[in-house]
């Protein structure tokens, strides 16, 4: 069962969008927080590990993400 859901397109197509975002967003921190050369020479590799992890597990942030919207449409004053 989970063998087919990563070779499926979607899960596939899902990883790349989320572990490109992941991977672009750790990059440009790493840039901020280390000076840009310092940051562009070796931030690549944090960058690449969250996005890897990110990017496996983006079905579960859909998830959260999706309860999160309906808590905030069920319960505007809580927030």
């Amino acid at each position: 069962m989970v063998l087919r859901l990563i070779q499926s397109d979607t899960y596939q197509l899902g990883f790349a969008i989320t572990g490109g975002i992941t991977f672009l967003g750790v990059w440009a921190f790493a840039c901020f927080q280390w000076g840009f050369l310092v940051g562009l020479a070796i931030g690549w590799l944090p960058a690449l590990i969250a996005g890897a992890i990110v990017g496996a597990l983006w079905p579960i942030l859909l998830a959260l993400l999706v309860v999160l919207l309906l808590m905030m449409q069920l319960f505007p004053e809580s927030l």
